[in-house]
């Protein structure tokens, strides 16, 4: 069930749309002249029935208008039924361009908005967020679900009022023709509200499910390109098109089970019209034969009520996507409304070069409701050192340099930088301070230059090729076609291991943070090439503090200091490079 309300999301919807009412006002008025428009659409064939073939005066209004020789010759009001037609088909078009251009406009610059406010809170997010949902389910929120502002904001509430303002002229004039007739056509309007009263909540519900599936279906997807080699390497592409195809299914079967509900509801709202048609048809005849109005005041009456109808059944018609965007909405505000595991205290404190000076002081740590993954970790580090993270697989290695970077907060405990505890400081101010190399070096799809000044996009041309030598990339780089402007493909998978490695010591290098955290930066290349970027690292760690995280101890042999994580638990071996350097409690 949702929490958002029908007048909450509206609500809501109106804020997020407030910077573009005045467009929205200009579709309000071009709406309005639908109206009149409407009015004119029936009243040529009017004129040829009554005037004509019938032999009555032209209406008042038209003959005020026109010269009596015109009124008098057949040939000319046939004429100008003629012109009105075509000039009333016209103005139709012409209102329709002019709206469908705003529209547009209107509509994908509330689309854009909508979806940078998405993005950014989809970044500002803790990882423990995205390690629950997935990044593919904020893609699809993302991506997906934003537009439904468009959806509601300009194509379902413009036209409701439009409708709304057509009912009410369209009902005015058939009272001053026949109020009888006029009053037949409006009971409908009760027993539209309440079908699509009782339909409301059943189609909300059932979009909703649709895209929760799809969301589902959307990550095997995402999962499947982004794991191709390893799939390809196991044989296992049937296996993943198996599984995409039984997400795809249950999304498929979703959209149309509620398509049907749809056209149940469609098929209601048709009836309801139908009998009122038929009713007014019945009515009208009665009332010819009667002599209370012309065959032409019928026709000009039914026309009207198909203009009378018509808003009605677009409005109906699209209430099934309409509960569509308005599910999507709900998606959407959703994630805008969850709030960040790491947040920044109010008056935090700016923070412009750290010293390095780092202590754990009983730092435990879980994820959720689970085991701690980190259990009373205290240590201290000096300015300057070098210190060597080992232990298994899972036994909290990253987690505890997760810490150090607050993308995740202690649970219990406190982590001090330069004696002042890390969620005191201004949270950019603190990631500053870091340069990060992982073990799978992340590159985006852009250029060499602009992967490796990605921590100082200011830098200049000279600062980046300096930093490419310092990371023994220079001369690969420069021997490439298009030189430090190459692309290197999505996830930078144009670049061997070692090059994407280097590139990603080059943005440490080029960025030169007072504190460097190394994730097991060589576990993925050989032996030969674990010894020349070591020696690179060497020189990027001097003058630092660093956290080395290796599975093979001889990469920690450097090291000034090595804490050996086990089970979560800290047991630490000191070495000494000057008297007062390192201090471990433990």
């Amino acid at each position: 069930m949702s929490n958002y309300s029908d007048s909450l999301l509206y609500r809501r919807l109106a804020r997020q749309a407030r910077p573009y009412w005045p467009h929205i006002g200009g579709l309000f008025l071009l709406s309005l002249l639908a109206t009149p428009i409407a009015l004119l659409t029936p009243l040529p064939l009017k004129i040829a029935v009554d005037n004509i073939v019938g032999h009555h005066p032209l209406p008042g209004f038209i003959a005020w208008l026109i010269p009596s020789a015109v009124a008098r010759s057949h040939l000319s009001v046939l004429a100008l039924a003629a012109v009105i037609f075509v000039v009333v088909a016209f103005l139709n078009q012409l209102q329709q361009l002019a709206t469908t251009a705003l529209s547009t406009y209107a509509g994908e610059k509330m689309v854009l908005s909508f979806r940078e406010q998405l993005f950014r809170q989809a970044q500002r997010l803790s990882l423990a967020y995205h390690d629950m949902k997935g990044t593919t389910d904020s893609v699809y929120r993302i991506q997906y679900d934003a537009p439904s502002i468009q959806w509601i904001g300009i194509y379902g509430v413009i036209p409701f009022v439009s409708a709304l303002f057509t009912l009410v002229g369209m009902f005015v004039v058939t009272v001053q023709i026949d109020w009888v007739l006029a009053v037949v056509a409006m009971t409908v309007s009760p027993a539209l509200f309440l079908v699509a009263r009782s339909y409301r909540r059943r189609l909300r519900d059932r979009w909703r499910n649709v895209k929760d599936l799809e969301s589902s279906a959307m990550s095997v997807v995402h999962e499947g390109l982004s794991a191709i080699r390893v799939i390809k390497a196991f044989g296992q592409e049937d296996r993943e098109q198996k599984r995409f195809i039984e997400r795809s299914g249950a999304g498929m079967w979703a959209r149309i089970r509620v398509t049907i509900i749809a056209g149940w509801f469609d098929l209601a709202i048709s009836m309801i019209t139908a009998l009122g048609t038929a009713a007014v048809l019945f009515i009208g005849m009665l009332h010819v034969e009667a002599h209370i109005i012309t065959v032409g005041l019928l026709l000009l009456i039914m026309g009207y009520l198909v203009e009378l109808y018509a808003p009605l059944q677009t409005v109906s018609q699209s209430f099934a996507m309409l509960q569509s965007s308005l599910a999507s909405a709900e998606r959407a505000f959703t994630l805008l409304d969850q709030a960040p595991d790491v947040v920044e205290k109010p008056h935090a404190r700016p923070l412009m070069r750290a010293l390095g000076d780092i202590s754990f002081d009983d730092v435990w740590f879980r994820y959720g409701e689970e085991r701690p993954v980190l259990s009373a970790v205290s240590f201290h580090v000096a300015p300057g050192t070098k210190v060597g993270i080992a232990g298994a697989t899972g036994a909290g290695k990253t987690t505890l340099v997760s810490l150090l970077t607050r993308f995740y907060d202690p649970t219990q405990g406190s982590i001090m930088l330069d004696g002042i505890d890390l969620r005191d400081y201004k949270l950019a101010d603190l990631r500053n301070q870091f340069a990060i190399v992982l073990q799978d070096p992340v590159l985006f799809s852009t250029t060499i230059a602009e992967n490796i000044a990605y921590g100082r996009p200011d830098a200049r041309p000279e600062e980046i090729m300096e930093a490419a030598r310092m990371a023994n990339i220079h001369d690969f780089i420069s021997s490439l076609p298009e030189g430090y402007e190459t692309q290197v493909g999505e996830r930078g998978m144009r670049m061997s291991g070692g090059e994407r490695q280097r590139i990603s010591l080059a943005r440490a290098f080029l960025k030169d943070a007072p504190i460097l955290i190394l994730d097991e930066p060589t576990s993925s290349v050989d032996l030969r090439t674990e010894a020349a970027i070591m020696a690179d690292m060497e020189r990027l760690m001097e003058g630092k503090t660093a956290f080395l995280i290796a599975h093979r101890l001889s990469t920690l042999s450097s090291c000034d200091l090595r804490l050996e994580i086990d089970s979560g638990q800290l047991r630490s071996q000191k070495r000494e490079v000057t008297p007062d350097s390192v201090t471990v409690a433990s």
